[in-house]
C-alpha cells in the first residue's frame, strides 16, 4: 500500500518512480493512480481510503505492509485523522485567491510564521497552514495534535537510513535515472493535456524545476543540478521528521511505537530477506517486538 503523495496522480510515473509493470504484475500494489495531477489529496482522504484497504488485504489473509515517504499519510493512518477546522467558504476562497498570488518561497515564510512547527513540503502544504491558522486562530499543527481521533492500527515500522555519501550518491543516480527516462518529456505532455503549471501533482520535486525551465524561468543546463539540491534538501527534511515523529511518545504514555532502523546500504533482495526473517522472527508466535528505536 503506497503512502507516496505523489503516486496518487495518474500521469506522473517517471518522477514519481512508480513501480513498473512487471513489480505490479509480481506484487499486488494499493494506492497509485487514483486521481488526476490537478486535483488535491489529502492525508485523510488517503488514510479513509487506505483503512478500507487494509481491512480488505487482511480480510484475505495477507499482511499488508505500507511503503512511502509521505509522514502525514502514514500518521493519519497510524494514529487517526484529526478533526477538520471549521472553515467558512467564502472567506477560504478569498484567501486562497491572496496566497495564490504569493511566491512559493513568500507563501511558506508566511507559514513559518504562523506554525513554528510548519516543516515545508512544497506550495500546497503551506498554502493549508496558512489557510487553517488565519481562518480558525490555531495552527494546523495545533488541530493535528490536539483534534486527533483514533487511529486505526499500531504498526512496525522500518526505518530506513542511509550514510550521507551514499545518500548522495543514490539522489544522483536517481535523478540522472529520471531525466534519461523521460521526466522532461512526462512534464510536457501533462501541461499539453491541460494541466496547470501550478497544479498540485506537479508541485513536488522534479517537476517543479522542470516546469520552472519549461517556463524559462531556469536554465535547461542548471536543471539536473536543481532537481540534485531539491531532493537532498527534502531528504534531509524527510529524515528530521520521522526522527522525531518515531520517537514522539515513547515512555510518554501513548502507546510505544515499534521501530526497526535498518541500514539499506546493501542490495534490496538481501534487505528484503532481512526484513522478512525479522517479521517471522518478532510474529511467531508473538506481536511485533523488534528493537526500540533509539
Amino acid at each position: 500500500l503506497s503512502a507516496d503523495a505523489r503516486q496518487v496522480y495518474r500521469g506522473l510515473d517517471v518522477g514519481t518512480a512508480k513501480p513498473d509493470a512487471e513489480v505490479r504484475r509480481r506484487v499486488p500494489h494499493v494506492g497509485l493512480d487514483l486521481i488526476a495531477p490537478g486535483e488535491r489529496y489529502s492525508a485523510g482522504r488517503f488514510a479513509r481510503a487506505a483503512a478500507a484497504s487494509l481491512a480488505e488485504i487482511r480480510a484475505d489473509g495477507r499482511v499488508p505492509w505500507v511503503v512511502g515517504g509521505t509522514g502525514f499519510y502514514v500518521r493519519a493512518l497510524a494514529e487517526g485523522l484529526f478533526r477538520e477546522p471549521p472553515l467558512e467558504p467564502a472567506r477560504r476562497e478569498r484567501l486562497r485567491g491572496w496566497a495564490g498570488e504569493l511566491a512559493a518561497p513568500e507563501l511558506a515564510r508566511w507559514a513559518g510564521r504562523l506554525d513554528r512547527r510548519f516543516a515545508g513540503g512544497g506550495r500546497q502544504r503551506a498554502a493549508r497552514a496558512v489557510e487553517v491558522a488565519l481562518l480558525t486562530g490555531r495552527a494546523l499543527s495545533w488541530w493535528q495534535r490536539e483534534a486527533r481521533e483514533t487511529g486505526v492500527m499500531r504498526p512496525w515500522y522500518i526505518h530506513l537510513t542511509l550514510p550521507r555519501e551514499t545518500l548522495h550518491r543514490r539522489i544522483a543516480e536517481r535523478v540522472d535515472r529520471m531525466l534519461a527516462t523521460g521526466l522532461v518529456t512526462e512534464v510536457e505532455q501533462v501541461l499539453a493535456g491541460g494541466v496547470a503549471p501550478a497544479a498540485p501533482g506537479l508541485d513536488a520535486v522534479g517537476y517543479r524545476e522542470v516546469v520552472a525551465m519549461l517556463q524559462g524561468r531556469l536554465a535547461a543546463a542548471g536543471l539536473r543540478e536543481a532537481i540534485v539540491v531539491a531532493t537532498r534538501q527534502y531528504a534531509k527534511r524527510q529524515e528530521t521528521w520521522f526522527r522525531n515523529q518515531l520517537r514522539r511518545g515513547v515512555g510518554s504514555g501513548e502507546w510505544e511505537r515499534t521501530v526497526w532502523t535498518l541500514d539499506a546500504t546493501g542490495e534490496p533482495a538481501v534487505l528484503a530477506d532481512l526484513i522478512l526473517e525479522r517479521w517471522r522472527a518478532a510474529t511467531t508466535p508473538h506481536v511485533p517486538h523488534p528493537t526500540p528505536f533509539s
